[in-house]
């Protein structure tokens, strides 16, 4: 696969969002940003997923390119699911409209389920530069682990909305993470090794 320019990347990245942004400038609708909320979580969870792909794909599919230009891009990948993160949790603020609101719908589980995702994404974002990554070493590394804890927030909060009837779309997209996890899982620790030949 062709090296793609970042700002290439970058500017696919930021397709739905500047559709968003065109919906949200060219409407009197009061309840846009409640609209808006879906597709900005989504993004966040769908371009998160596919940058946790790429290990696993690259164990999986060995010589293949695409899962190598994907290991080499996915801190941008990383990076937009932070970036539309950002988006769904000022959406729903502006949305609740009040400090107070906000506060008073933190015990409710897709809420909170929901904040922690997003706190967890915000060490991850702040390093994800090169300078982090030569700065931290391997702390580095441990610190970018923390993606799976976000994952899984983010797998309650998308399934318990709407009186957890988000489960099937949730699934539909952490699915193929999930299994392309377990075998990575299987791969390194429980795969039957044949004895090196003396």
């Amino acid at each position: 696969m062709s090296r793609l320019s970042p700002y290439w990347l970058w500017l696919l990245l930021s397709v739905p969002a500047l559709g968003m942004f065109a919906a949200l400038s060219g409407s009197t609708d009061p309840r846009i940003f409640h609209e808006l909320l879906h597709p900005t979580g989504e993004f966040a969870a769908r371009f998160m997923i596919i940058a946790m792909l790429a290990s696993p794909l690259v164990l999986l599919l060995r010589g293949w390119r695409g899962p190598q230009w994907l290991k080499r891009n996915r801190r941008y990948f990383g990076v937009a699911a932070f970036a539309y993160a950002l988006l769904h949790t000022v959406f729903y603020v502006i949305d609740e409209g009040t400090a107070a609101r906000v506060i008073a719908d933190f015990p409710k589980f897709y809420i909170w389920t929901g904040w922690i995702a997003f706190v967890v994404f915000i060490p991850l974002a702040v390093t994800s530069m090169d300078y982090f990554v030569r700065r931290m070493g391997p702390a580095w590394k441990t610190l970018q682990r923390t993606t799976y804890v976000a994952a899984v927030f983010t797998l309650l909060h998308w399934a318990a909305l709407h009186d957890w009837a988000g489960i099937g779309p949730a699934f539909v997209h952490f699915g193929p993470l999930a299994v392309l996890e377990a075998y990575r899982l299987w791969y390194w620790t429980l795969r039957p090794r044949t004895k090196a030949s003396v």
